[in-house]
């Protein structure tokens, strides 16, 4: 595994020392401290994520035969990375997947499935981990093969290097698809979301479709918060959106400075790790 050497250790440097942040604070990609390191990111996310590439990385990540790591190990594998395309933290992964997962815990205490999707949901970042670089791994995603849509951010400053903006058949608002023809049969750009996705469906994991769709379209922000792309959408889609834009109230605003205390929280979650998703898993 190549390690990505993103600073000092979590514990000295991401103390909580700031205010909390107002929601209208959140997704700022207009200004902030981290505007240079999220611009370069979705820079050349966007001029890189061709219909081609996207076939690729199916090609190269799909078949899960790239090592064997347990639900546990990948969490405590995020340690090591601090994702270079979100403008709200600047912290590691794993502290986020247990914000995440406590703040659902604590709405929807009957909802053990849910609370489990919320502490996994960015797991698939761990391609960064063994050699993708982060623009195909972070980030929000968007369908590749039809027009991209004003609603991906830094639309009208990162696309015009991406060789499909050239492509007439590419550039309609179906491209390649039928009209409602659901986001099964839809290619997004690669990363994390569809990674995961992917593993679950592999390993047989027994997490309820609504969970998979939280996983697998969670950084589908054009959609699900921004009422895009609804022409390739199928009555399927419809019907599990309102469970993606709740996972996205957490997902979104439990992002703080305020650490939780992770080392109390792993009994809990392990027990919902092993009847979900027990034992080594194929990545």
């Amino acid at each position: 595994m190549r390690v990505v050497n993103l600073g000092p250790d979590p514990s000295l440097a991401y103390r909580p020392e700031c205010h909390e942040k107002d929601q209208t604070e959140f997704r700022n990609f207009e200004s902030g401290d981290l505007f240079d390191r999220v611009f370069n990111t979705y820079k050349q996310m966007h001029t890189c994520q061709t219909l081609d590439f996207v076939k690729q990385k199916h090609l190269d990540w799909a078949n899960c035969n790239h090592f064997s790591m347990t639900m546990m190990e990948n969490i405590n594998s995020l340690d090591e990375l601090v994702d270079e395309s979100d403008p709200d933290v600047d912290f590691p992964n794993s502290f986020h997947a247990f914000q995440t997962a406590e703040g659902i815990r604590k709405e929807h205490p009957d909802k053990d499935w849910f609370q489990l999707v919320g502490l996994i949901h960015d797991i698939g970042k761990i391609m960064a981990l063994y050699g993708e670089p982060q623009w195909a791994v972070v980030g929000d995603t968007f369908p590749v093969g039809c027009k991209f849509q004003n609603s991906i951010v830094f639309r009208n400053s990162t696309f015009e290097g991406n060789p499909d903006v050239k492509n007439p058949t590419l550039n309609t608002e179906f491209g390649i698809y039928k009209p409602q023809c659901g986001l099964d049969d839809v290619l997004m750009s690669w990363g994390h979301d569809e990674y995961l996705y992917q593993v679950m469906k592999f390993n047989k994991c027994t997490i309820p479709e609504e969970g998979l769709y939280m996983i697998r379209f969670h950084s589908f922000y054009p959609w699900h918060s921004n009422g895009d792309y609804m022409h390739l959408c199928n009555e399927k889609d419809l019907q599990m959106l309102p469970w993606v834009k709740e996972f996205n109230k957490f997902d979104l605003y439990t992002k703080s400075t305020e650490l939780p205390d992770v080392e109390s929280l792993r009994p809990y979650y392990q027990s919902l790790i092993d009847k979900y998703c027990p034992g080594v898993l194929q990545w």
